[in-house]
């Protein structure tokens, strides 16, 4: 019969009451040693191997692409009718016709409201009679001057007398026309402030009215798209259209055109107003409409790469080149515009530079690559992405 060795043997310690340890301590102590066992093993290994079998990676790259790209740039808006005026009373008195409802399109000199002052009315009346007596009297004058009765300076001192009291009556009558209140152009009618009946003081305002069938759109444009506006215009090539996004999300069927830069920037904001003229026969667009002005414009022989291939480092935009030799180097990039899912890159790549694509994360500067990378070329690159250049 074999025998245990002594030093392998588990000799049961008795406590320091002399009784010998319960068997299923020594049971648990065991279970609990062998796992401790277990969990160390894995880890000291991928310790001595360096990187377990789950971080193998690949690398993929590609190059930047040369090719013409549209930009388009988004400006909040404001819209506003190219006339709106507030139709104020131009006399005092009681409000004694509305010809108009709430909305309702009307055409130039069409009658609005009535007005009838009675201290206007009886003036102009009153006036009238001065103008008809002073007449009459001019009459009288005449025939006495025809039989030689009265001087020559009779009859011109009667004729002043009737031409003041004529245009006195004129006054009076422009005066009480101001009572009726016409439509100075094509619009729309807005809320109205005053019911029939109201007592009316005057310059009080009855309602508003808008001529839309050209809207003015404004937006701000920073000074770096001025600068570059200006100097496409110097060229032939400056943006003369443009389009409008409503609020919600759907682009208006007509397109405007630039027509006004204002003179200042405004010094906080850095920005100049801008303004777009579009035709509204649809009389869709209202003053007050908000949305986003769409400029569009072509950017030549752009330098192109996807967003993805790029990292950034305390504001600044990096990507991974790769040498000739395979050793991996960041180099920074100057970005000039995005679009969609790429980058436009001003400075700091050409069409020859071989950049990582995927596994952006997993290099680090000076590692030289062990396998060929998996090479793509920007063609099927950019055929995957959202936006495709042409």
């Amino acid at each position: 019969m074999e025998t245990v060795p002594p030093e392998l043997r588990l000799t049961p310690t008795r406590s320091q009451s002399g009784e010998a340890p319960c068997p299923a301590r020594l049971t648990q102590t065991l279970a609990l040693t062998l796992a401790l066992i277990a969990l160390c093993v894995p880890a000291c290994e991928k310790h001595e191997g360096g990187h377990s079998e789950g971080e193998h990676f690949t690398i993929v790259t590609t190059n930047p692409v040369m090719k013409d790209v549209v930009l388009t740039q988004q400006y909040v808006c404001r819209i506003r009718s190219q006339q709106f005026i507030k139709v104020q009373a131009m006399t005092g008195g009681y409000l004694t016709e509305i010809h108009v409802k709430e909305g309702q399109a009307v055409n130039k000199g069409y009658p609005m409201f009535r007005i009838i002052p009675i201290l206007y009315k009886a003036k102009w009346e009153a006036e009238s009679a001065e103008a008809k007596l002073a007449g009459l009297e001019l009459d009288f004058t005449k025939k006495l001057r025809s039989d030689g009765v009265v001087s020559e300076n009779e009859v011109a001192l009667y004729k002043a007398k009737q031409l003041k009291a004529a245009a006195k009556a004129n006054l009076a009558e422009a005066e009480f026309n101001l009572t009726k209140v016409e439509a100075p152009f094509d619009g729309l009618v807005d809320k109205l402030e005053l019911q029939l009946g109201s007592l009316i003081k005057e310059g009080e305002v009855l309602t508003t009215l808008s001529d839309n069938s050209v809207m003015w759109v404004y937006f701000n444009v920073p000074e770096s798209r001025y600068l570059e506006y200006m100097a496409a215009k110097a060229q032939g090539k400056e943006v003369k259209e443009v389009d409008l996004v409503l609020a919600n999300g759907t682009k208006f069927p007509y397109r405007g055109k630039l027509n006004t830069i204002e003179a200042n920037f405004n010094y906080e904001t850095g920005n100049i107003p801008f303004r777009a003229d579009f035709p509204n026969p649809d009389r869709l667009l209202r003053n007050g409409q908000t949305g986003n002005v769409e400029l569009q414009r072509t950017l030549n022989s752009a330098i192109l790469i996807p967003q993805r291939a790029t990292f950034e480092i305390l504001e600044k935009r990096y990507v991974w080149v790769i040498d000739e030799e395979g050793v991996v180097h960041p180099r920074e990039i100057t970005v000039g515009h995005e679009k969609d899912d790429i980058f436009v890159v001003l400075k700091g790549l050409k069409v020859t530079d071989r950049i990582v694509l995927e596994g952006v994360q997993k290099v680090h500067d000076g590692m030289k690559l062990e396998e060929k990378p998996e090479h793509r070329s920007p063609d099927e690159v950019f055929k995957q992405m959202k936006y495709h250049a042409e």
